[in-house]
């Protein structure tokens, strides 16, 4: 049985690093993360990438991210690789449900999935207790190393690109329209982001005067992708059967 991993882009660091310290080393096909925008869109683009790991190779598209990996070779070349068996593969699902993405779909192999609303309820459980929405309502967090991947950075730059209903809007009318309601800014402390140091702080901080947030900190962890990669799957994951379809209720009892 071969595992692959499907991941959102924004999870990169934290699937290499339960990767390493679960001594795992399954390949990682990764999911740009603006197709949050819009879950149809996020949907469209996971049921491409698994149907293309079964048929036969083709020629390379650009990946949909930068740190996507590269298309398969195309089947002239020489070692080209041949389609996957379903029923000798498992894909481990490295996000959450995520709006709606993983509602009533289904495919020919196993699929493994965290029943978590979102890669922020994933990154804030701490423990082995289903809980798919761990996150404080009118709190809005950070989990990413590097200050300019901080996720509100990236809600504005991709809603402004992805969706046509937002080209044309000021950034700071992105901001009212997307962040109010919000009055706390959480940095969630993984244990694998800088979120102490001096730098980090102050960036956050940016970010939290922009929508007048107070800033804070959130615990959090890597379990959840430590389990998924080393195959403790119990009550927090869902385990699809081959063609098995997926629903709601299966992440949200």
């Amino acid at each position: 049985m071969s595992n692959i991993i499907l991941a959102c882009s924004s999870l990169t660091e934290y699937v290499n690093a339960a990767q390493k310290k679960m001594n795992t080393n399954w390949p990682v096909i990764l999911v740009d993360r603006a197709l949050h925008v819009e879950p149809a869109d996020m949907k469209a683009a996971i049921k491409e990438k698994i149907s293309q790991l079964f048929s036969s190779p083709a020629e390379p598209d650009a990946p949909d991210s930068p740190n996507a990996p590269a298309a398969p070779a195309s089947p002239n070349a020489p070692n080209a690789p041949a389609a996957l068996d379903p029923a000798d593969t498992t894909i481990l699902v490295a996000m959450g449900f995520c709006g709606g993405t993983w509602d009533h779909v289904s495919f020919p192999c196993r699929v493994v999935i965290p029943r978590v609303d979102d890669c922020i309820s994933l990154l804030l459980t701490t423990d082995d207790a289903y809980q798919p929405n761990r996150k404080e309502l009118g709190h809005l967090y950070l989990y990413e190393s590097d200050p300019k991947d901080f996720s509100a950075l990236h809600l504005i730059r991709d809603g402004g690109t992805a969706d046509p209903s937002y080209r044309g809007m000021s950034q700071a009318d992105l901001f009212r329209y997307w962040f109010t309601g919000y009055h706390a800014m959480d940095i969630i402390d993984t244990g694998l982001n800088p979120c102490y140091e001096v730098p980090y702080v102050e960036a956050a901080q940016k970010e939290a005067d922009v929508i007048n947030a107070d800033l804070g900190y959130a615990q959090g962890s890597n379990l959840i992708l430590e389990k998924l990669v080393s195959g403790r799957w119990d009550a927090q994951f869902l385990v699809l059967e081959p063609g098995r379809t997926a629903i709601h209720g299966d992440f949200f009892e």
